[in-house]
């Protein structure tokens, strides 16, 4: 039982130690990217973009649409949220897969300024600090609304505006509800729900029903 105890203590040792490594890596890789680009120049240029769409033109069915399916505590956490981390990986333990990713808002926005969307912990790491620089220096409603302008909506389409008049000839602020479930579900798998209407609508289904559970419709 001694020999269990002690092979099990030194698990967790070289566990600690090993993610401590990784810690220090993706710490360093978020100075380096900080140095390199600060946060005020990368969003600068988001902002630059043409089509920009200023968060009073974003239709409030697809920010809540948005709150609802990706980052239900967004209003509470400071860029990462150790509840909704460890709730997705509860899940995907249940699920026997990597279905949920656990990212806040702020950090699938540092991912697409900032990072490759490669699944490396060192990455995740840097993208955490990453976002929780974002919200130093940036309100939530800014964060809204740079994520609509630098997320991938498939068929080409980087930003709200685009997705918007591209899938339904419309500008953003007159998109329904139904329209704004859609285009905040894509982004969760923009290859498959640009061209696959039946998934896409599934996805579009689930975004609803969260809206509905957090009592948003």
């Amino acid at each position: 039982m001694k020999k269990v105890k002690k092979l099990l203590f030194l698990i967790i040792v070289v566990i600690l130690i090993a993610f401590g490594f990784q810690v220090k890596s993706g710490y360093n890789l978020y100075k380096n990217t900080i140095a390199e680009t600060p946060i005020e120049q990368a969003v600068e240029e988001i902002r630059n973009k043409d089509n920009y769409t200023v968060y009073d033109n974003l239709p409030q069915n697809y920010v809540n649409a948005v709150i609802s399916v990706e980052d239900r505590r967004f209003f509470k956490h400071n860029g990462f949220d150790v509840l909704g981390t460890c709730r997705a990986l509860i899940n995907d333990i249940k699920a026997k897969e990597l279905s949920e990713g656990g990212s806040t808002i702020t950090q699938q926005l540092a991912k697409n300024i900032y990072f490759e969307q490669d699944k490396r912990l060192d990455r995740k790491i840097a993208e955490i600090f990453m976002a929780i620089e974002i919200e130093k220096h940036y309100s939530k409603n800014e964060i809204l609304e740079l994520y609509a302008n630098s997320i991938y909506f498939g068929n080409g389409y980087y930003c709200i505006f685009d997705a918007s008049k591209g899938y339904y000839n419309k500008r953003p602020a007159d998109l329904s509800l139904e329209e704004c479930a859609m285009l905040a579900g894509i982004p969760n798998a923009p290859s498959v729900y640009s061209q696959d209407i039946e998934l896409a609508k599934e996805r579009q289904n689930t975004v609803l029903k969260c809206m509905k559970e957090c009592g948003y419709n």
